[in-house]
């Protein structure tokens, strides 16, 4: 028998910035957002890279090379006090969002393990359970300082009714070894929970689209200015492309939006014709890829 595939379905990705350092807000926020796009009909809805928690975009915590400042560690420990736990009080609100709201939900968070932060994607499903996690294996530049590096066991591609679904956040994208091990995976819902606003950032979600024949759902943070009269942190560039590299939401810039739209996965397998990057289209007796998905434990 044919594997079945869902009837289109719309998706929703949320355009929104956290309230900086102050997380029960900030719940509360994607509480009423998770609303919006029931509102719209979505069965999934995807939000932002450190949506809980936070992205303090332009800080540096106190940091030049070989020197900490005070300042720089007391801004850091108030940071870490608005990243959660997983599993936690904090995480039983997305879910209670995700259930009264009957929604697959990807959140970026800000995950607190022990003395270290991670930049983690979060999956619940309509019944409001944890599904499941990635954690960003390589925070960019000054994101070093603040974050630590996940591994390979939270390589997460989840098989739900809606389809194959994983998350590669914001510069992952620019791993092509990482792209390869999620396509291996068969991820067909590619979330890209970003802050990355640049017009390349667009280019590179079409690119990769067509690479994997999947569909990329970009969820891009909106961040206004501290002062008025000033541009924007964080300008927004939330966008879907579809299996053959199109865009079925361009991208926005300038304001909080909730962006939906109809996919049907059936263009996956039309697209996987001709380019199936992990099959027919690939050369396993010139190129392979070995993935280490064990977790990697300091103490044993």
């Amino acid at each position: 028998m044919p594997n079945k595939i869902p009837a289109p379905f719309t998706v929703a990705l949320v355009q929104a910035g956290s309230i900086l350092f102050d997380t029960p807000r900030t719940l509360e926020k994607l509480s009423e957002l998770s609303a919006t796009a029931k509102a719209a009909g979505a069965k999934l809805a995807v939000f932002p890279e450190a949506f809980i928690g936070g992205y303090p975009k332009g800080e540096q915590f106190g940091t030049t090379l070989g020197r900490r400042t005070a300042e720089g560690r007391d801004l850091f420990r108030t940071y870490f006090d608005s990243a959660i736990e997983v599993p936690s009080p904090e995480t039983e609100v997305i879910g209670n969002a995700a259930r009264e709201n009957e929604l697959f939900l990807v959140v970026g968070v800000i995950e607190r393990s022990g003395g270290t932060l991670y930049c983690t994607a979060l999956f619940f499903g309509p019944d409001g359970q944890l599904l499941g996690k990635h954690r960003k294996l390589l925070p960019t530049a000054l994101e070093r300082v603040i974050w630590g590096q996940g591994d390979g066991s939270t390589l997460t591609v989840l098989d739900t009714p809606l389809g194959k679904l994983g998350a590669v956040i914001c510069w992952e994208n620019y791993m092509p070894l990482l792209r390869t091990a999620m396509y291996a995976k068969g991820i067909q819902l590619y979330c890209t929970p970003t802050v990355d606003d640049r017009d390349s950032w667009i280019s590179s979600m079409r690119h990769i689209a067509c690479e994997g024949r999947c569909f990329v759902l970009s969820a891009c943070q909106y961040l206004p200015a501290a002062q008025p009269n000033e541009p924007p942190l964080i300008r927004g560039g939330t966008c879907l492309v579809s299996p053959f590299g199109d865009l079925l939401i361009a991208p926005r810039y300038g304001s909080e939006e909730v962006l939906t739209a109809d996919i049907d996965l059936n263009e996956i397998t039309r697209g996987k014709f001709d380019l199936d990057v992990v099959g027919h289209y690939a050369r396993p007796e010139i190129f392979q890829l070995h993935v280490n998905e064990a977790p990697l434990n300091t103490v044993h």
